[in-house]
């Protein structure tokens, strides 16, 4: 219930921003008498497109810590040796790849770690019961690094960025096959038809389709690097085999979709093409092609 309740709180938010923002620039009125405004809808787009993706990053550690449950330690008075241990873990990892210490967070759940944030220098890393309980100290070194990996390469950005070009490319592009349609086949000239906002919304879903490929397929490249950059800050690959050897036989934990991508395992999807991580067996043969510097 409270991923529900916070899912909708978000939603409201951006669309409330995203109204104020169109109102005030005055372009979300990029159908005219004379015909379409292109650079208005333009730039319509790129705002819609972007604004979302944008928001959802910058609330992204917020987001993860109340969906997730996730209890952050306090590195000054952690709960224990194993809090300790993770901790102390993370700094090393974070000091090597040289970026800020991220706030480092436990939550209860199966098998999952993920890291998030907006900024390189304010992350955060959380781990789950299920994998520290299932994981040696050395597989769960390698996800952690994984995850340092993934801030290091900033990850996250790069898919917001990635998220924000798709999404523009959806809102410009059913707009104008919805103009053509209205305009051109169905032959109306009074304004916007029935016609132009049933084939946006047909196109929307179709491109939107087509949107979630790209990112999914961006998202698994993204996985590989964060793999290899476990290895290289461990300055070895072995560690990082025998964690994903120990995940692909474990049940890994389910995350919320905002921040699925960025956990150390993933949903599959519809199909493989849809994965926003690769197969298993993919990344440690990945990792065992990998020469570690």
């Amino acid at each position: 219930m409270k991923r529900i309740i916070l899912f909708v709180l978000t939603n409201l938010a951006v669309m409330l921003v995203l109204s104020a923002t169109l109102s005030i620039l005055g372009v979300n009125r990029f159908l005219t008498d004379q015909g379409l405004n292109v650079p208005m809808l333009l730039v319509f787009s790129v705002i819609v497109g972007f604004t979302g993706a944008i928001f959802s990053l910058l609330i992204s550690k917020w987001m993860a810590k109340r969906s997730t449950g996730a209890r952050v330690i306090d590195p000054q008075a952690p709960n224990g040796a194993k809090e300790q241990w993770l901790v102390d873990t993370v700094h090393q990892i974070a000091d090597r790849a040289g970026i800020g210490r991220p706030e480092v967070a436990i939550y209860d759940g199966e098998p999952n770690a993920f890291a998030t944030g907006a900024f390189r220098n304010d992350s955060l890393v959380a781990v789950s019961t299920g994998l520290l309980d299932s994981m040696t100290e050395e597989e769960v070194t390698a996800v952690l690094a994984h995850e340092v990996a993934h801030i290091a390469n900033g990850d996250m950005i790069t898919l917001t960025l990635i998220q924000g070009v798709v999404n523009t490319f959806v809102v410009f592009l059913a707009r104008v096959v919805g103009y053509f349609v209205d305009r051109v086949i169905l032959k109306n000239d009074k304004g916007a038809g029935i016609g132009y906002y049933a084939t946006v919304i047909v196109c929307e879903i179709a491109f939107g389709i087509a949107a979630s490929l790209i990112v999914a397929w961006f998202s698994r490249q993204r996985e590989y690097r964060a793999d290899a950059g476990s290895a290289s800050l461990l300055s070895s690959r072995e560690p990082m085999i025998r964690a994903l050897a120990r995940l692909g036989g474990l049940t890994p934990g389910v995350l919320p979709k905002s921040f699925e991508a960025s956990g150390i395992s993933g949903g599959g999807g519809i199909s493989a093409m849809f994965a926003t991580h690769p197969p298993i067996n993919a990344r440690i043969n990945a990792l065992q092609n990998l020469r570690v510097k």
